[in-house]
């Protein structure tokens, strides 16, 4: 049985004072900042946000990582204000894809119940009539 995903989000307010801010060693104008979720998203989650923020009609450098329960950002100084605004975006995306996840899942959970209770009375179904057989045959067979 698959499980319901949890969504994730930024975690808001946060100390700004916390968060460090460095330059990439291997891109020059580049800094790496790591923003905090309010929790370590599982592997799903992970995987759609990954899709969504590749598949983004913008034309970023796509350098963003999921690390524990961080996003780790690596833009410029003159990108950040709009990567901010797209990574709040893409997550808003993630979690409404989540939704569908966990609709699709507990739909899935709900279709398998209902199939398992229609085999259970198939079988109880035919047990009755086998005993129902047994009878007849206990009683005027030859």
């Amino acid at each position: 049985m698959k499980e319901t995903v949890k969504k994730v989000r930024l975690l808001k307010p946060f100390d700004v004072e916390k968060i460090t801010i460095r330059r990439d060693r291997y891109f020059p104008n580049a800094y790496i900042l790591d923003l905090p979720l309010d929790s370590m998203p599982d592997h799903i989650w992970q995987d759609v946000f990954e899709r969504a923020w590749k598949s983004s009609r913008h034309l970023w450098d796509r350098k963003l990582f999921v690390i524990g329960d961080k996003l780790r950002l690596v833009t410029t100084a003159n990108e950040f204000g709009d990567k901010l605004d797209w990574i709040e975006q893409v997550i808003e995306e993630t979690n409404k894809n989540i939704d569908e996840y966990n609709r699709l899942v507990q739909l899935e959970e709900e279709t398998r119940i209902k199939v398992g209770k229609q085999r259970q009375e198939l079988w109880e179904e035919k047990a009755r009539v086998e005993r129902m057989k047994e009878t007849l045959k206990k009683r005027f067979a030859l």
